[in-house]
């Protein structure tokens, strides 16, 4: 399972959503060798009032956090990681500076999904890649 949220400014934000959420579910299929049909995104688009963020970033700046089921290799993250970041900035234009991502990973017994603890589901796509 992967569920990723994404928070930008809302008047940038709003624009590129569907492309941005092709852009991050092509890297994540690629990477994660999920299945096409796993898409779980939301989007948090900000008023300027409820967004801080460092005065070396512009109005592009997103944050892109993906929680998943433990069970990735380091690298495999990183991978994911690093896709992400050329995708976004190559298609988007998104400076690599605007663009954070963090990973939260949590045992599959931590998940309710379907009626059943994540532990007790059958998925099918390999967690450990």
């Amino acid at each position: 399972m992967v569920q990723i949220k994404v928070y930008g400014l809302a008047d940038k934000l709003n624009p590129l959503k569907t492309e941005l959420s092709n852009i991050i579910h092509t890297s994540v299929i690629e990477v994660l060798q999920l299945t096409p049909e796993k898409r779980f995104h939301r989007f948090f688009p900000l008023d300027k009032s409820d967004f801080y963020y460092p005065s070396d970033r512009t109005e592009n700046y997103l944050i892109v956090e993906i929680s998943m089921f433990d069970g990735r290799s380091v690298e495999t993250k990183k991978q994911l990681i690093r896709l992400l970041i050329k995708n976004i900035n190559a298609q988007l234009n998104i400076s690599v500076y605007d663009i954070e991502i963090t990973i939260f990973e949590t045992p599959k017994y931590n998940w309710g999904i379907r009626g059943l603890p994540g532990d007790e589901l059958i998925v099918n796509y390999k967690v450990e890649v």
